[in-house]
């Protein structure tokens, strides 16, 4: 499992309100305002009409489903839910090419021919030449020289390609194997049929984070002489060579590295997940026609991953057991279940969280849905596995900070590592299963700034309802935004106000903003707000001034009246809103002016709204002077700068990592503003996630550290302890 650079988050698709009118039109008044479910007709009649309305809402040519002449909205599949409701998934195509990239669709319609919500990913008008200049055959084997050994390759299929958004004829194909390093890797690769040259190339492993060794004596569905699974396609267990493990039953020996034990565990923990979603959700399996991938055990690593064809699990830190408890086995074969809906798996780091989430949840729900003594029910990730040595979780959901990870949606940046980023999403998952004070044992769970004063769950299986569902409107331009509008459509559509407003109120407290067109959840809520702030912090030089904006959302009842107010602010520095007080929904913006004779230093502004309920938010203000970042780091080989406030921290190179090839000496050089205390630390990536290697040894602006390491990947956090200022890091890798 090794990091993967990652890109910016994609932006957010809202269809207006009007495309939402139109597609309702077909319903009566009441059936469109109540959103529930509709009268029992006869199923095959039933689908008829909603397979008709979703295909004329495709054919419609309205704001996110618009398609142009040479263009085709294709419907690729159909997925029965509650209620006599249907998700249609649709492909664009291009004179009967496919389009990847954007331009796909969901429509949520009902057997009574009414279209109740759509999810489009944007896409641009297209016109390009089909005609390709590369064959096929050129093209797989430029995408198969990507990597160092190749174990299988899919046949190439032009397609056509939206890469910042333009258009680019192109094969695809997956390749599948290992990288010249050793390192596990399947490329979802584009490969210019024009040029013969990659154009795109997106890393499709995802990693985790009988009698068997974690659960126990168990009962697994085997064929007689084989580990394979005779009710689900595709399912089998075996070692690295792909094989089924072969023999007879009872499987295994109940002990910790026996593999044939691992892959016990391993067929347990998928087929409770498969069965689950059955029995839960009334959806096919994992791969929602009944089958998933096969697995693999035995990897001579701390690892576990999936890559679009297989799951493969390695062991932990210590190598005292393999990873094949219950959490982590499901987590992987979630990244499937998020491979298999509509939209696939996106390259930006914000979707890629999100399918790291999509894991935890599905590992939460089937430790609930097998509810097994050995790995009781919980919300957090690899807890029985001593996963790095330290015997703790990877990951806490209900308070994803406890392992450094960011609580709230507004923490997230482009920056933000894959699995951290997982974070929010775990969080909101939590908040609508439990609440946020659950009682009965279960761990209270934090809200975030400007969200409500509290969230009350309606317990896991109608929550993994309602985003497996939301799962079945993914698109490939899928976010959080796109996310909360799913989630909601979901929730009114499948049980109604009580539990639409329960997700509502669980995407608020962790920073989740109400996106334009989302669905109204209707029913008698109490009057509430929340208050938001972008951006949420700023520096400024005395005798100047710098602004925010400042979000408000109705997140209950009726809007209402907002009064702004601040506090706080240091000597010198004067805060003024305009306007003063809004509609919640609404915004103002907020002034910060700061007096020539400001003191410098770091100041946390709040500001409050008050209406019904009282929310604030803090702002953190930087007042300094302009002075060059500090010298004295010549000597490095690579040099960077940056500036910090208080509190905050720095991930370099660039918000990212480097590669070492061989062992040896890694120098890092930090030099901060005089009269403060910053840290420097060197992680090293495990396998797993990143941990401390080395770490500076002094408290004042300036940290030296030498750590001597073998291959692999590195990275440097500088870390404002106390104080504020510009910095310049050095450091010298071998």
């Amino acid at each position: 499992m090794h990091p993967t650079r990652l890109t910016a988050a994609l932006a957010a698709l809202a269809l207006t309100a009007g495309l939402a009118g139109t597609l309702a039109g077909s319903a009566t008044a009441a059936t469109a305002a109540a959103g529930g479910p509709s009268q029992p007709v006869p199923p095959g009649h039933g689908r008829s009409l909603a397979l008709a309305a979703a295909d004329r809402a495709a054919d419609s040519g309205l704001d996110g489903l618009r398609h142009g002449t040479d263009e085709e909205l294709v419907r690729t599949a159909v997925t029965p839910w509650a209620g006599g409701l249907y998700y249609a998934a649709y492909q664009r195509t291009y004179k009967g090419l496919p389009v990847a990239g954007g331009g796909d669709a969901v429509v949520l319609s009902d057997s009574a021919g009414t279209v109740r919500h759509v999810a489009a990913a944007p896409a641009p008008a297209l016109s390009l030449s089909t005609r390709a200049a590369v064959g096929g055959a050129a093209a797989l084997a430029t995408a198969r020289a990507q990597l160092g050994h190749v174990e299988s390759a899919s046949t190439p299929e032009l397609t056509v390609l939206l890469k910042g958004n333009k258009p680019v004829l192109a094969w695809h194909t997956l390749v599948v194997g290992s990288t010249a390093k050793g390192l596990p890797s399947s490329l979802d690769t584009y490969v210019d049929a024009r040029t013969g040259k990659v154009t795109q190339a997106t890393e499709k492993v995802r990693h985790a984070e009988g009698r068997g060794y974690h659960n126990g004596n168990v009962t697994i569905d085997t064929a007689a002489n084989a580990m394979t699974d005779p009710n689900r396609s595709g399912f089998r267990c075996g070692g690295q060579n792909g094989s089924a493990y072969t023999g007879t039953p009872p499987w295994g020996n109940g002990t910790a590295n026996d593999l044939v034990t691992a892959c016990v565990d391993i067929m347990y923990a998928a087929q409770r997940e498969s069965d689950m979603l059955k029995q839960w959700f009334g959806y096919n399996g994992i791969n929602g026609q009944g089958g998933m991938v096969p697995a693999r055990a035995g990897l001579s690593q701390v690892n576990a991953y999936y890559d679009g064809t297989k799951t493969t699990f390695g062991r932990n830190q210590n190598g005292t057991n393999q990873l094949t408890g219950i959490d982590v086995v499901a987590h992987e074969y979630g990244h499937e279940i998020f491979d298999r809906t509509p939209g696939s798996a996106g390259s930006s780091n914000e979707n890629g969280g999100m399918n790291e989430s999509t894991g935890d949840i599905f590992g939460a729900l089937t430790e609930h849905f097998a509810n097994n003594p050995h790995d009781t029910p919980d919300y957090t990730v690899g807890e029985k596995l001593n996963f790095l040595g330290d015997n703790k979780p990877i990951r806490y959901m209900y308070n994803p900070s406890l392992a450094g990870d960011p609580n709230c949606y507004p923490q997230l940046n482009s920056g933000t590592e894959v699995h951290a980023a997982a974070g929010p999403q775990n969080h909101w998952f939590y908040l609508l299963a439990e609440g946020s004070n659950p009682g009965g044992g279960k761990p209270s769970s934090p809200i975030c700034s400007g969200g409500p004063s509290s969230v009350t769950g309606i317990g896991v299986q109608k929550a993994g309802k309602i985003f497996m569902g939301a799962l079945l409107m993914k698109t490939s331009s899928w976010n959080h935004l796109a996310a909360r509008k799913a989630t909601l459509a979901t929730a009114k559509n499948t049980y109604g106000s009580a539990e639409c407003n329960a997700v509502k109120a669980a995407w608020n407290a962790i920073g989740v903003p109400a996106q334009s067109g989302e669905t109204d959840c209707g029913g008698t809520t109490t009057p509430d707000f929340s208050l938001a702030l972008n951006p949420a912090s700023g520096s400024v030089q005395p005798g100047a001034s710098v602004t925010s904006t400042v979000n408000t959302s109705t997140t209950g009842g009726s809007a209402q009246t907002v009064q702004l107010s601040a506090s706080g602010a240091p000597s010198g520095v004067t805060v003024s809103f305009s306007p003063s007080s809004v509609t919640s929904g609404g915004s103002s913006t907020m002034t910060v002016q700061v007096g020539t004779g400001a003191a410098t230093g770091t100041y946390p502004i709040t500001v409050t709204g008050t209406g019904s309920a009282t929310h604030t938010v803090t702002y953190q203000l930087t007042v300094g002077k302009d002075t060059p970042p500090p010298t004295g780091c010549d000597n490095s080989e690579h040099t960077y700068r940056g500036s910090l406030a208080s509190g905050r921290t720095a991930v370099q190179p660039d918000g990212s990592y480097y590669y070492s090839a061989a062992p040896g000496t890694h120098v890092g050089c930090l030099r901060g503003p005089a009269g403060t205390d910053f840290d420097l630390y060197l992680q090293k990536w495990n396998g797993y996630g990143w941990t401390d290697v080395a770490v500076g040894g002094t408290a004042s602006a300036d940290e030296d550290l030498t750590y001597n390491g073998t291959a692999g990947y590195y990275r440097y956090v500088v870390h404002a302890y106390s104080g504020s200022g510009a910095y310049t890091l050095g450091l010298s890798n071998p």
